[in-house]
């Protein structure tokens, strides 16, 4: 009796082993960037993260970290490379460090809108481009949401380039946003990204400029009088996966990832077109002064003076853009 006991208890045993396997079987995995928690990147991601642990069965829990809370953004794309974060969004403008033609976007009025830029990052010549960054870098692109279009807010209005000469604008620390204030004969002046409020409020620069959803997000319109619409780049997000996770997924499990980040970027680029199309009244109705710009005057200052090949980027690659419909 003692023998049939002890074998039943072993069965009990392999038998309760067995139903927690998939817990020890779980994966968590970190999904950073610098968004605030209100906005749409952030809701989206929270939800891609909760339906991938549900599509891949609870094999993958993610945890979503905003508001820069594991670093400012150059951080976040190291750490890709480095392990300490497993899934970011965050612009190509940083990707183009190591790759610099993935960044051909950002030289200033390549796009014509939002949906010009996603119609690119849906097309054969952004997934060439994402191919060679992976098989240089091992990072893999899975979905591009619209960021938004870039304007600038200043304490000092404007309305062509001239008018931004030795203006002290904050910048992202990426090249490819020094080239329209250098062109205008302004001071662009990097600061991380968490540090631009106080940076506006305490006049160490004079005018940073984002999207308008951003310029929301973070209050700068709390500290700025105008907002100037120079649309000068019409940005976009990248949800990227590391190599030591993207190597381990099973094809399944990609396609999973694949699927569900791409449907939130879908959700969040609705978001963001719709409420950008509402914020000019918006910030007319806060008592800020929105001003129209001769874009003309800041395009042919870029051409005369900045050139694709001088910001790593290829005329080729500008032409695919330039020929999407």
């Amino acid at each position: 009796m003692r023998w049939m006991s002890k074998g039943v208890l072993a069965v009990a045993a392999v038998a309760a082993m067995a139903l927690a396997a998939p817990a020890f079987a779980q994966t968590k995995l970190k999904w950073a960037h610098v968004y605030e928690t209100s906005e749409p990147f952030h809701r989206w991601s929270v939800w891609a993260a909760g339906e991938i642990e549900k599509r891949t069965s609870g094999r993958y829990h993610i945890d979503v970290f905003p508001a820069s809370s594991l670093g400012k953004e150059s951080d976040l794309n190291q750490g890709l490379t480095l392990g300490t974060v497993d899934m970011i969004i965050s612009g190509l403008s940083f990707a183009a460090r190591t790759m610099p033609r993935f960044g051909v976007g950002y030289y200033p009025y390549t796009f014509r809108s939002g949906d010009h830029l996603i119609k690119w990052a849906q097309s054969d010549a952004f997934k060439q481009l994402a191919d060679e960054y992976r098989n240089k870098t091992g990072i893999q692109v899975t979905a591009m949401t619209y960021y938004g279009t870039r304007h600038t807010s200043t304490n000092k209005a404007f309305t062509d380039c001239a008018g931004m000469k030795g203006l002290k604008m904050r910048v992202p620390d990426v090249p490819a946003y020094l080239a329209l204030p250098k062109a205008c004969g302004a001071n662009p002046t990097p600061i991380a990204f968490a540090e631009v409020y106080l940076a506006l409020q305490n006049g160490t620069v004079d005018a940073q400029e984002n999207p308008l959803t951003t310029i929301e997000a973070k209050k700068f319109y709390e500290v700025q009088k105008n907002i100037v619409l120079t649309g000068h780049i019409v940005d976009s997000l990248a949800t990227q996966i590391a190599p030591h996770v993207w190597t381990k997924l099973s094809d399944a499990d990609k396609k999973v990832f694949v699927d569900v980040t791409q449907e939130a970027a879908q959700k969040a680029t609705a978001e963001i077109t719709k409420h950008e199309a509402e914020l000019v009244d918006e910030f007319k109705k806060k008592g800020l002064n929105v001003a129209a710009v001769e874009k003309k005057s800041f395009q042919d200052a870029i051409t005369k003076s900045v050139s694709l090949e001088s910001m790593g980027y290829q005329k080729a690659d500008w032409d695919k853009i330039q020929a999407i419909k």
